[in-house]
């Protein structure tokens, strides 16, 4: 059976979305059909047939994709649990947006308060970025301290912002800013010798300044809801250590929007408290790709179909 003790369940952020995405699971589990129900009352709308059916780019808008990546890693969880029982890793996380699904796996906020959290940051969001464009890009070869000195220079080079969005893992960094100021940190970051730099197909630039009308009206909403501890607690992206407290969590929500995701150094901090397994639930397997750059000796599966939580339930971890 699985170990509580050294188990840990992540949830990821926008990207992972695609066509499709939760119909297995809605076809097999009551418990995830219930959760897709439970989102197109919620939202007014049919969330549901717009994971399955598409089309891609309405489901790619992040007003859409944010609820949606919601709702399939939640479905995955509560199928999970229909197999295995309720279960409560020592830790959860999330990579961005997903860290309002690991506060509805921990307890902290009901998912349908969730899933007008999420609609909410979607919306913002996509204003922001409307009123402040900018973009985002892919590094590859370099770790973080690297490209927080190349996004430095490069600021002070063009008077724009741009800075480290996500340190995802060793080598798997994105920076986010302004355009100007972002094509000069991605030639200075080829000059330091990345393998290579990959602009987003994105308007918005996460988790960087240009955020900061977002951040701001984001803090209403995240203001306006209801909070309990969560159980386990969530190392959040900001500090890379456990959300434990209400308080703690109304502060995180709105400034992750302007600040980097340290996801390697949440990652680190997980295993140092004991994990050894960490499960991906939701949207393909975007997280689970970093785990064994961050640490070879940990193990990461992700769980998002009927045929991935089989694999789980027949493994020695499970």
């Amino acid at each position: 059976m699985l170990n509580p003790k050294t188990l840990a369940f992540v949830f990821p952020g926008q990207g992972s979305q695609f066509v499709g995405m939760g119909r297995e699971l809605a076809q097999t589990s009551p418990a995830a059909q219930r959760i897709f129900a439970e989102a197109d009352e919620t939202l007014g709308f049919q969330l549901s047939t717009l994971c399955w059916e598409g089309p891609e780019e309405v489901l790619t808008d992040t007003v859409n994709a944010q609820p949606a990546l919601l709702t399939c890693s939640i479905a995955a969880l509560r199928a999970l649990e229909e197999k295995l029982g309720e279960i409560k890793p020592a830790l959860v996380a999330g990579h961005s947006m997903g860290e309002i699904s690991a506060l509805v796996a921990a307890g902290s906020l009901e998912f349908e308060d969730g899933l007008q959290l999420v609609r909410r940051r979607g919306e913002v969001m996509k204003a922001a970025g409307e009123k402040s464009p900018g973009g985002m890009a892919a590094s590859l070869g370099l770790d973080a301290p690297v490209l927080i000195e190349a996004c430095a220079e490069a600021s002070a080079a063009t008077g724009g912002r741009v800075q480290v969005a996500n340190d995802n893992c060793p080598g798997q960094v994105v920076i986010s800013g302004e355009n100007a100021a972002l094509e000069k940190a991605i030639e200075l970051a080829k000059a330091r010798g990345a393998k290579k730099v990959r602009k987003l197909p994105v308007s918005i630039a996460s988790h960087s300044p240009l955020m900061e009308s977002a951040a701001e009206e984001f803090a209403r909403a995240v203001d306006a809801m209801p909070f309990i501890a969560p159980v386990p607690p969530v190392v959040g992206n900001i500090k890379a250590l456990p959300l434990t407290d209400p308080n703690e969590i109304r502060a995180e929500l709105p400034a992750q929007l302007i600040s980097p995701v340290r996801w390697t150094e949440s990652v680190r901090y997980m295993i140092g408290q004991g994990v050894t397994l960490f499960i991906e639930l939701g949207s393909k397997d975007v997280l689970t790709t970093f785990f064994k750059r961050i640490d070879e000796n940990v193990k990461g599966m992700a769980v998002g179909t009927p045929g991935e939580i089989e694999k789980l339930l027949s493994s020695s971890d499970a």
